[in-house]
Protein backbone atom coordinates (compact mmCIF):
# COMPACT_ATOMS: atom_id res chain seq x y z
CA UNK A 1 0.00 0.00 0.00
CA UNK A 2 1.21 3.40 -0.74
CA UNK A 3 0.54 6.46 1.60
CA UNK A 4 0.20 9.76 1.04
CA UNK A 5 2.39 12.09 3.44
CA UNK A 6 1.86 11.74 6.68
CA UNK A 7 1.77 14.20 9.41
CA UNK A 8 1.51 14.81 13.45
CA UNK A 9 -0.21 17.10 14.83
CA UNK A 10 -0.77 17.83 18.68
CA UNK A 11 -3.25 20.05 20.04
CA UNK A 12 -2.71 20.99 23.32
CA UNK A 13 -6.13 21.87 25.91
CA UNK A 14 -5.00 23.97 29.12
CA UNK A 15 -7.09 23.44 31.91
CA UNK A 16 -7.81 19.93 30.39
CA UNK A 17 -11.04 22.46 28.63
CA UNK A 18 -12.02 19.93 25.90
CA UNK A 19 -15.32 20.89 24.39
CA UNK A 20 -15.75 17.70 21.76
CA UNK A 21 -15.89 20.00 18.65
CA UNK A 22 -12.93 18.29 17.09
CA UNK A 23 -14.81 14.81 15.92
CA UNK A 24 -16.79 16.17 13.91
CA UNK A 25 -14.90 18.02 11.69
CA UNK A 26 -12.45 15.53 12.11
CA UNK A 27 -15.06 13.18 10.68
CA UNK A 28 -15.57 15.43 7.62
CA UNK A 29 -12.24 15.21 6.35
CA UNK A 30 -12.22 11.25 7.20
CA UNK A 31 -15.57 10.94 5.23
CA UNK A 32 -14.14 13.60 2.48
CA UNK A 33 -11.29 11.24 1.69
CA UNK A 34 -9.18 14.18 2.90
CA UNK A 35 -7.03 12.52 5.48
CA UNK A 36 -7.23 8.94 6.98
CA UNK A 37 -6.33 8.60 11.05
CA UNK A 38 -3.39 6.51 11.29
CA UNK A 39 -3.44 6.71 15.30
CA UNK A 40 -4.97 8.81 17.98
CA UNK A 41 -3.58 8.62 21.52
CA UNK A 42 -5.29 10.99 24.29
CA UNK A 43 -2.65 12.78 26.87
CA UNK A 44 -3.31 14.23 30.42
CA UNK A 45 -0.40 15.83 32.52
CA UNK A 46 -0.91 16.51 35.87
CA UNK A 47 -0.47 19.13 38.18
CA UNK A 48 2.57 17.85 38.88
CA UNK A 49 3.81 16.90 35.30
CA UNK A 50 3.06 13.66 35.12
CA UNK A 51 2.11 12.74 31.48
CA UNK A 52 -0.30 9.53 31.58
CA UNK A 53 -2.23 8.56 28.21
CA UNK A 54 -5.18 6.95 27.33
CA UNK A 55 -5.38 4.51 24.27
CA UNK A 56 -9.04 4.77 22.00
CA UNK A 57 -10.40 1.30 23.40
CA UNK A 58 -9.82 2.75 26.71
CA UNK A 59 -11.63 6.20 26.07
CA UNK A 60 -16.07 6.31 27.85
CA UNK A 61 -18.59 4.90 25.50
CA UNK A 62 -19.50 7.98 23.83
CA UNK A 63 -15.85 9.22 23.27
CA UNK A 64 -14.95 5.96 21.96
CA UNK A 65 -17.77 5.75 19.55
CA UNK A 66 -17.04 9.36 18.02
CA UNK A 67 -13.33 8.68 17.47
CA UNK A 68 -13.36 4.84 17.05
CA UNK A 69 -14.96 5.02 13.30
CA UNK A 70 -12.27 8.05 12.44
CA UNK A 71 -9.54 5.51 13.22
CA UNK A 72 -8.55 3.51 9.82
CA UNK A 73 -5.76 1.59 12.02
CA UNK A 74 -4.58 1.67 15.33
CA UNK A 75 -1.88 0.48 14.85
CA UNK A 76 0.19 1.48 18.30
CA UNK A 77 2.62 3.49 16.63
CA UNK A 78 2.44 6.59 19.29
CA UNK A 79 4.07 5.60 22.36
CA UNK A 80 4.55 6.52 26.11
CA UNK A 81 7.59 7.79 25.16
CA UNK A 82 6.23 9.91 22.58
CA UNK A 83 3.40 11.26 24.79
CA UNK A 84 5.97 12.44 26.90
CA UNK A 85 8.42 14.08 24.66
CA UNK A 86 5.62 15.83 22.79
CA UNK A 87 3.89 17.19 25.87
CA UNK A 88 6.99 18.69 27.37
CA UNK A 89 6.01 22.25 26.37
CA UNK A 90 2.27 21.70 27.73
CA UNK A 91 1.27 23.25 31.12
CA UNK A 92 0.54 21.43 33.85
CA UNK A 93 -3.39 20.15 34.12
CA UNK A 94 -3.75 19.85 30.53
CA UNK A 95 -4.78 17.79 28.19
CA UNK A 96 -3.59 16.76 23.92
CA UNK A 97 -4.54 14.99 21.61
CA UNK A 98 -2.01 13.16 19.37
CA UNK A 99 -3.05 12.20 16.22
CA UNK A 100 -1.06 10.30 13.49
CA UNK A 101 -2.75 10.76 9.90
CA UNK A 102 -2.30 10.04 6.22
CA UNK A 103 -2.85 12.99 3.87
CA UNK A 104 -5.21 10.74 1.37
CA UNK A 105 -5.31 13.84 -0.73
CA UNK A 106 -1.47 13.89 -1.86
CA UNK A 107 -1.01 10.21 -2.03
CA UNK A 108 -0.89 10.41 -6.03
CA UNK A 109 0.87 12.95 -6.24
CA UNK A 110 3.75 11.52 -3.03
CA UNK A 111 3.23 8.23 -5.54
CA UNK A 112 4.28 10.51 -8.94
CA UNK A 113 7.10 11.44 -7.29
CA UNK A 114 8.19 8.50 -6.30
CA UNK A 115 8.01 6.95 -9.75
CA UNK A 116 9.98 9.85 -10.99
CA UNK A 117 12.46 9.50 -8.95
CA UNK A 118 11.95 12.59 -7.21
CA UNK A 119 13.04 13.60 -3.87
CA UNK A 120 11.07 15.87 -1.27
CA UNK A 121 14.39 17.50 0.31
CA UNK A 122 11.53 20.16 2.01
CA UNK A 123 8.13 19.90 3.48
CA UNK A 124 7.48 22.21 6.40
CA UNK A 125 4.22 23.19 7.53
CA UNK A 126 3.69 26.77 7.97
CA UNK A 127 1.39 27.96 10.97
CA UNK A 128 -2.18 29.90 9.87
CA UNK A 129 -0.52 32.75 12.59
CA UNK A 130 2.45 32.76 10.87
CA UNK A 131 0.94 33.47 7.95
CA UNK A 132 -2.02 36.05 9.60
CA UNK A 133 0.84 37.94 10.76
CA UNK A 134 3.13 37.95 7.42
CA UNK A 135 -0.40 39.56 5.94
CA UNK A 136 -0.89 42.15 8.64
CA UNK A 137 2.67 43.22 8.14
CA UNK A 138 2.13 43.61 4.41
CA UNK A 139 1.33 47.83 2.76
CA UNK A 140 -2.40 48.33 2.04
CA UNK A 141 -2.17 49.23 -1.84
CA UNK A 142 -4.22 50.63 -3.58
CA UNK A 143 -5.82 48.46 -6.47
Amino acid sequence: MTYGPIELLVIEFPGNQFTGEIAPALAELVDTGMVRIIDILFVYKSEESEVTETELSDLGDSLYTQYEALVFDSAGLLTHDDAVLLTESMEPNSSAGLVLFENVWATRFATAVKNANGQVILNERIPHAAIEALLDAQPLTEG
